[in-house]
């Protein structure tokens, strides 16, 4: 685990990414850890993760951005001005006491003054990131609002946006003009007009969450309406979703974990990790299953960070049953009947990339035509309307016979294979794929390739 460390007298732990087995040996050799638990670890640990992360991803460069954590004393922890935001560390970030007193070897960010007077304005937020993501700033500074109704989960993560009018950075006056926007209550995340984007969370990781899933919407409504007319969700719709949440689940006990029960939650952590840091999934939504034996099988759970969760977190299905204590996933019905209609399928991979979501928004044919060996992967993906999933599981459940990849209208992308690998490839294929054709768009027409050169593909690598 290495050396401890301290920073203003506080014990820092620390916050690898791989951790050895837990005392009981449970998992056996090495596993992802729990990234980020706001209960156990101090506001520079949080920080350092957290801005690591945007960073790693893309959604904010060396210079810019700034986040920050109120702690319970009322003291403001923030990320440092003008160091490298790719390689801080714990002793990187800084302190700004309740009196003003400024703690740590640099000083604090230039934004400062916003985040102090977002705090005053707002009891309930005790966490800010700011940062320049560039769908969010696309959305800046043509100065529209995004409307996050595109997919169901994401409206209720976000809330309502605001916008903040025009401010020179780091100045008194944009933070109150940022501060007045937070005086309304039901925002929790606002556009600054030629600049980026804020937002508030009752902790780090809520903050996150409602970060990542503004940016994803932004770029999946940018996308979409390259490839035509972006649709939104009414409601009515997005409420379907929200109170659609398997009820009256059985669970049974689960004493132990055999060996190779223990090696499939390893490989579907891996799995799912490797997802988020490709940008094919995000905290908030993403659901990998894998059949475990005859049609009993290992889901994500429901409302764990996509990017935190660890072996024991996966739920097992045994018999229609779940652990006890576990709630597995919105989609456990529609993955039950597919592995008991579809005995060639092991494992589903249920998430929103980018740009197969701009196809699912948009109502636009995702056509891997135009690409042979991304057919001879996928065949012809059939696109189905919103919440069949829900209401029409067993027609949904029988598609798939004949069907490995769906895409499901303003909600996800369901992929299947053999073994899980197989399936993340496939998925990842699809996101390439989905992406070319977007780009595409500016350029011309789009040039299938017609029936006589998919029957050769068929008999060249015997498709079905």
């Amino acid at each position: 685990m290495g050396k401890p460390e301290y920073f203003n007298n506080h014990l820092i732990t620390a916050s690898p990414l791989l951790a050895s087995p837990s005392a009981d040996g449970r998992f056996g050799g090495t596993y992802i850890m729990k990234q980020l638990d706001t209960q156990l670890m101090h506001p520079v640990e949080q920080i350092n993760i957290i801005i690591g992360r945007i960073y790693r991803s893309g959604m904010t460069t060396t210079s810019g951005g700034n986040i920050s954590i109120r702690d319970d004393n009322g003291d403001i922890w923030i990320t440092p001005s003008g160091v490298d935001k790719g390689n801080l560390t714990t002793k990187d970030i800084m302190c700004v006491k309740k009196n003003g007193t400024i703690i740590g070897p640099h000083r604090p960010s230039s934004e400062y003054p916003f985040h102090k007077a977002i705090y005053e304005s707002r009891p309930d937020i005790t966490a800010i990131i700011h940062a320049h993501p560039p769908a969010l700033v696309a959305f800046s500074i043509a100065r529209v609002v995004p409307d996050t109704k595109i997919v169901p989960q994401a409206h209720n993560i976000i809330g309502e946006v605001g916008f903040a009018p025009y401010g020179t950075p780091g100045s008194e006056d944009l933070g109150e003009k940022i501060a007045d926007e937070f005086r309304n209550k039901n925002y929790k995340a606002v556009i600054m007009e030629n600049h980026g984007v804020v937002l508030g969370g009752s902790d780090m990781m809520d903050a996150y969450q409602r970060f990542e899933t503004l940016e994803f919407c932004c770029r999946t409504i940018i996308n979409g309406q390259r490839l035509g007319e972006v649709n939104y969700l009414s409601d009515q719709q997005v409420s379907q979703y929200v109170n659609h949440i398997p009820g009256n689940v059985p669970h049974f006990m689960n004493i132990d974990y055999p060996s190779d029960e223990r090696a499939l939650r390893t490989e579907m952590v891996s799995i799912i990790r490797r997802a988020c840091d490709q940008g094919l999934m995000i905290s908030t939504y993403g659901t990998v299953s894998v059949r475990w034996k005859d049609d009993d099988f290992l889901i994500t759970p429901r409302d764990v960070a996509r990017w935190d969760i660890v072996p024991e977190d996966i739920v097992q299905i045994k018999s229609g049953m779940a652990e006890t204590g576990k709630a597995p996933s919105r989609s456990v019905a529609l993955h039950q009947r597919i592995y008991q209609l579809n005995p060639h399928i092991n494992s589903i991979i249920c998430t929103q990339p980018v740009n197969l979501m701009a196809h699912a928004v948009s109502g636009t044919k995702f056509d891997v035509r135009t690409i042979p060996e991304s057919w001879i992967f996928l065949q012809d993906v059939p696109s189905i309307p919103f919440g069949l999933i829900y209401n029409e599981i067993e027609e949904v459940a029988k598609m798939f016979n004949d069907n490995p990849v769906i895409l499901v209208e303003n909600d996800s992308v369901f992929v299947t294979g053999d073994k899980l690998l197989n399936t993340f490839d496939y998925l990842e294929v699809a996101e390439f794929s989905a992406n070319s054709l977007v780009m595409a768009q500016t350029i011309g027409p789009l040039k299938p390739i017609g029936d006589k050169e998919i029957e050769d593909l068929r008999i060249a690598f015997n498709v079905k």
